[in-house]
């Protein structure tokens, strides 16, 4: 039966006096159907020539229009899925295992699901999927243009999923998906309208209540965004526990299991293929945690991990994001916590971790190759050679490689080489020599406070001169760092290296020329470097420097060597012969107070042995 407002709007059209020419559009008689476009590109029209010429324009039919709403399109509902869940503490495990590493080690993923005031439901501007199902409290815009025309209606589905268009009447939306429902409507309007474009869009999403249950940070009832997913509501409950499972998600729906999520897909992998829709009523359960191991060491991602039935240790490396650069990726250590037959540390090949599977509680610690000393023979050698060489520079050699062999690829010697002074530094021996050279100056800085008050050390010790020369050694000494240099007892004619020393990474070879001074610092009047001439002794040289000062000490002169060898012999060394290179140190009289000869003592010992010739000429510029 035709209700009474359809009678009417029947009427109102039939006595409506129609244009010379205009497109009708009239109601579809009895027993007609039209099936509207229901994308609007058809316009089904008739063309009707009315002599008529001063009829009144055609109205077509008007449905109430209703204001914007200022709300915007996808209002989210006030619910508890923005509530604040505070942060998951620690389980015992991960106690057990930061003890154990020395950091802080979390669980994978309790540091990504980071909880407090975060929104976790799908957000105002979100586009709704066309295979998103309507529901009732959802809002939907429509549009009518042509023979009914309607702007902006905001129609609610009502709580048996129907909408009520003004002039059109009920129409069933509810559960239909939204990529059909412009189809649904059209069909509905077209009974009785022909003539007519129509649009719709969502203009706000109801609310959905779901359960969080199981071994949640925070379970309960959650109201959430009809577009939120799976993910989401596990997020806005804290995710799973310090007990709960990252493995094992289960979306029940109805009474049976739809989804059963692995939040790993997601956090390690980025898969989402199995992160459901939610709908009301849906029940999450979040299974108890498998089984948990820790990986710690030169790997990507240090972390506690929960491994499947029948998983590996090296899936749990995998999980870890792989050994690192420096890593040994050629064996492992494992360290049973639960103490089950194997005690302490068990080492494990690259082999035997791929088939070995994890247990409860194991910690798996990958090693490093930093900073671990290898044999010589399986060093592999960069030696950089400069000087006097045919052709200097830096070369790669295989392990085991002799100072010959860098020789003859660096062309041999040329003619003005002088192999007696030549300087080979290695990093070993340079850390070696750093640390009994930085004892030495803490000697040198103890001197300088506990000294035994005597009026006459007391007197040396605040005189300015004193005071200030003391001072500025020390400081001058805390700023040299050791050569590392390798001293080798050649003759002063030899006319080759030592060619059986095997290198080792990062050694330095200096061939320097032939010399031809003789250098003399210390307490003497003219500090300076002289031409080395042939037969002349160390005294010699030091008379030509103006002899030894009052302050200076004859019989405790020593001398560098240029292949950094250091004579003292007392005052015999001034009638030692001069060799060219040599560098001479008169010190200060010992008999001017024991705190000089013990200054005297120090730096006599860091001079000769550890800093050599560079150090004695920079301090004594």
């Amino acid at each position: 039966m035709i209700s009474r407002w359809k009678l009417l709007a029947g009427c109102a059209l039939a006595a409506a006096p129609l244009p010379a020419t205009a497109q009708l559009a009239s109601p579809v008689a009895a027993g007609q159907q039209q099936q509207a476009d229901p994308l609007g590109r058809r316009a089904a029209a008739a063309q009707v020539a009315v002599p008529q010429a001063e009829a009144a324009p055609y109205q077509p039919t008007v449905i109430g229009v209703l204001a914007p709403d200022p709300r915007g399109a996808l209002d989210r509902p006030q619910d508890n899925a923005t509530r604040p869940v505070p942060p998951t503490p620690p389980s015992e495990f991960e106690n057990f295992v930061s003890a154990a590493a020395g950091t802080p080690l979390r669980r994978f993923g309790a540091d990504l699901l980071v909880p407090g005031a975060r929104d976790f439901t799908a957000g105002p501007s979100a586009t709704v999927p066309p295979d998103y199902r309507l529901n009732p409290g959802d809002e939907l815009l429509l549009g009518l243009t042509g023979s009914v025309q309607a702007a902006n209606l905001r129609l609610t589905i009502d709580s048996e999923g129907r909408i009520f268009v003004p002039r059109i009447g009920a129409i069933t939306v509810g559960g239909v998906r939204y990529g059909d429902v412009h189809d649904v409507i059209a069909r509905r309007v077209s009974r009785q309208y022909r003539g007519f474009q129509l649009e719709v869009a969502v203009g706000r999403l109801h609310g959905v209540t779901v359960y969080v249950t199981g071994f949640a940070a925070s379970p309960g009832s959650y109201t959430v965004g009809s577009l939120s997913t799976l993910v989401n509501a596990v997020l806005a409950s804290g995710g799973p526990a310090a007990g709960g499972s990252f493995r094992s998600i289960q979306l029940r729906r109805g009474g049976r299991v739809v989804s059963d999520f692995d939040l790993y897909d997601l956090l390690l992998k980025g898969d989402r293929s199995g992160d459901a829709v939610l709908q009301n009523g849906d029940v999450l359960y979040i299974a108890p945690a498998g089984e948990q191991v820790a990986v710690i060491g030169s790997v990507n991602r240090e972390a506690i991990f929960e491994l499947a039935p029948g998983e590996t240790l090296n899936d749990a490396i995998l999980y870890a994001g792989g050994v690192n650069t420096v890593a040994d990726a050629s064996r492992l250590m494992v360290f049973d916590s639960l103490g089950r037959g194997q005690t302490g540390w068990e080492e494990l090949g690259a082999s035997e971790a791929a088939t070995r599977k994890a247990r409860r509680g194991d910690i798996v610690r990958v090693l490093s190759n930093v900073g671990i000393a290898r044999p010589l023979e399986q060093q592999a050698v960069l030696v950089t050679i400069s000087g006097e060489v045919s052709k200097p520079g830096r070369y790669y050699f295989k392990p085991g490689t002799r100072l010959a062999d860098v020789v003859t690829q660096a062309g041999g010697l040329t003619a003005q080489a002088f192999p007696y002074a030549s300087v080979i530094t290695r990093e070993s021996v340079k850390a070696q020599q750093q640390q009994s050279f930085e004892r030495a100056v803490e000697d040198v800085e103890l001197l300088l406070t506990s000294q035994p008050v005597t009026s006459a050390n007391r007197a040396q010790l605040v005189q300015p001169a004193n005071l200030t020369l003391v001072r500025s050694i020390v400081d001058q000494l805390r700023e040299r760092k050791p050569s590392g240099r390798l001293v080798f007892d050649l003759p002063v004619t030899a006319t080759a290296l030592p060619g059986d020393l095997i290198l080792e990474n990062n050694d330095t070879i200096y061939v320097p020329p032939h010399p031809v001074t003789v250098g003399v610092f210390g307490a003497v009047p003219t500090p300076a470097s002289f031409a080395y001439r042939d037969g002349a002794t160390i005294g010699d040289f030091v008379r030509l420097a103006g002899g030894v000062q009052k302050m200076g000490d004859k019989g405790e002169v020593f001398v560098v060597r240029a292949n950094g060898t250091v004579l003292a012999d007392g005052k015999r060394v001034l009638r030692a012969p001069a060799l060219p290179g040599d560098l001479v140190y008169v010190p200060i009289d010992a008999n001017r107070g024991e705190f000089w000869a013990r200054l005297r003592d120090i730096t006599g010992s860091l001079f000769g042995g550890l800093v050599g010739a560079a150090t004695i000429k920079g301090l004594t510029d």
